[in-house]
């Protein structure tokens, strides 16, 4: 039936802007349940997988470990019961990423200072 659009892994993969070896990684780390497997056991995106992919890319990106992302992506395939959990995880990445950011803050201003320092440095030595 008209199930839209699916990708081998290599297609998945690449429109992701990942790589295979990397979704084979995840799929073996549990991390990709939602993902149908066809006849021949190989795995069958969908264009709802992208999403997904997205979600664990973004968890990861903040400094997640895999074993709490499989826990979320469980959580999530369990439904409504799972909601408060997930609330919770986000909750607790985004103040994560919060602290990411203000300590990245701080390296900007310290390399800013640095900027500023050799620009002096070198106006100094070559008046105009």
């Amino acid at each position: 039936g008209g199930r839209g659009m699916s990708y081998t892994i290599a297609q998945a993969a690449r429109r992701a802007g990942l790589t295979a070896h990397t979704l084979r990684y995840y799929d073996k780390q549990g991390l990709l349940p939602f993902v149908a497997r066809a006849e021949n056991g190989y795995r069958v995106f969908t264009e709802e997988d992208f999403a997904w992919l997205d979600t664990i890319a973004c968890l990861k990106g903040t400094g997640m470990e895999l074993k709490d992302i499989r826990t979320f992506i469980r959580w999530c395939m369990q439904g409504d019961s799972t909601l408060q959990n997930r609330l919770e995880l986000i909750l607790a990445r985004k103040r994560e990423v919060e602290s990411q950011i203000s300590q990245l803050r701080g390296y900007l201003n310290k390399l800013e200072q640095k900027i500023d320092h050799y620009r002096q440095a070198l106006n100094a030595s070559h008046p105009a």
